[in-house]
């Protein structure tokens, strides 16, 4: 299974940007949860916390695209450097704010700030495996490896914040979050010689949101994204309704980890399914194994249903950025994948928000409820807007 991801790195200068692009993005899997347990902890209420966590999501979706664009225009180190740096010290504000218990406003406020100069460094490292290997099976291979890469993140960083944040401060685990994404991203800039080059102005023109297969991934990736969003807080919370809450950490490494194995087997396999058949087929998988999670009220078992929901999250998402590649200008790539981003983040957002109230009102075996009706949700948007998820190769060939 791991025998086709050997040959990605052959190219020079792959290594330097694949390493430097999983410490960067380290910060995408412990920020939210990280601003939930520091403001859960100041305030005892998971509705402020997740009403805080959906600020950072919303800001961070509304300004991805725009980011994006940046980048196809000007180039990847020219935006990426300066971002990090406002990134890192609106972070800092926001824990400042909170440690002096600056009004409350504030941390809506520096939240908004904090989304806003966030990177969506995924799409940017994606779009360096496009320019080398565009129009090539490997590919989809290393669109895999950059996934199976985010679901180790997603693995490592819940458990590590969710340890540092309990057991040793609240504000431990964003703090190393904004380490690892400042060194990271900082050096990923700095790597030249595998950015995509920067287009002719006359290339630029038109948006990657108009096409209509960029549109329906992305409502279907809105509704993926609210299942991520309230399954990381309602996680948090059944953990503490079970008395064990730094076991939170370990529950949502195994959804992730879940992710890891199917996206590892399935980059290692040649596919003769259409990649809009897979995209469907992984919706419908997602919204099966979620199923259980409403009905478990024991920690070990929990933990076992969320792997096994979490099988289907690699494939659906490894298909969505290689319909993407498939559907976009070549110069509009960038923010076309940015899109992919930003609807997931406002479907986080959406889902920690719903999560917070609902876990409020209902407890948290209830609140699962909202996590399974939007997988839902997704294969219903998928299957009715298939059609437009067909790629232009597959249109030749038909």
């Amino acid at each position: 299974m791991v025998g086709p991801y050997r040959g990605l790195f052959s190219t020079p200068g792959v290594k330097g940007f694949v390493i430097a692009g999983f410490f960067g993005r380290m910060p995408m899997s412990m920020l939210g949860i990280g601003i939930v347990l520091l403001i859960e902890a100041l305030t005892d209420s998971y509705a402020t916390a997740g009403a805080v966590a959906a600020t950072v999501s919303v800001s961070l979706a509304v300004a991805a695209p725009l980011s994006g664009r940046l980048v196809d225009r000007f180039g990847q180190a020219r935006i990426v450097i300066p971002l990090t740096l406002a990134h890192g010290a609106t972070l800092t504000g926001m824990m400042l704010c909170a440690r002096f218990g600056a009004p409350r406003w504030t941390l809506f406020a520096t939240g908004v700030a904090v989304g806003a100069t966030a990177l969506s460094l995924g799409s940017l490292v994606r779009a360096r495996w496009s320019h080398l290997l565009g129009g090539t099976a490997r590919l989809h291979t290393a669109f895999s490896f950059e996934s199976v890469a985010d679901e180790v993140i997603f693995v490592a960083g819940p458990a590590l914040v969710t340890a540092l944040a309990t057991m040793i401060n609240p504000y431990a685990g964003l703090i190393v979050a904004l380490t690892c994404t400042t060194i990271g991203t900082i050096a990923f800039g700095l790597q030249r010689g595998t950015e995509p080059p920067i287009r002719p102005r006359e290339e630029r023109s038109g948006t990657p949101i108009t096409i209509p297969g960029v549109a329906l991934m992305s409502c279907a990736f809105l509704a993926m994204g609210a299942v991520f969003g309230s399954v990381d807080l309602v996680t948090v919370a059944f953990a503490e309704e079970q008395g064990a809450k730094p076991a939170a950490g370990l529950l949502l490494a195994s959804f992730a980890g879940g992710s890891l194995v199917s996206g590892l087997w399935y980059g290692a396999r040649q596919w003769t399914v259409s990649l809009r058949g897979r995209f469907i087929g992984s919706l419908a998988v997602f919204a099966l194994g979620l199923t259980p999670i409403m009905l478990i009220d024991d920690l070990r078992i929990m933990a076992g249903a969320l792997f096994l929901a979490g099988l289907a999250i690699s494939p659906t998402v490894i298909t969505g950025y290689s319909l993407t590649e498939q559907l976009v200008p070549v110069h509009l790539l960038t923010e076309g994948m940015a899109w992919i981003s930003t609807s997931v983040g406002f479907g986080v957002a959406i889902g920690a928000w719903a999560g917070g109230r609902l876990t409020d009102a209902f407890g948290a075996s209830n609140a699962y409820g909202f996590s399974f009706a939007c997988a839902l949700l997704a294969v219903t948007v998928g299957v009715g807007g298939s059609a437009w998820l067909r790629t232009p190769v597959a249109r030749q060939q038909s």
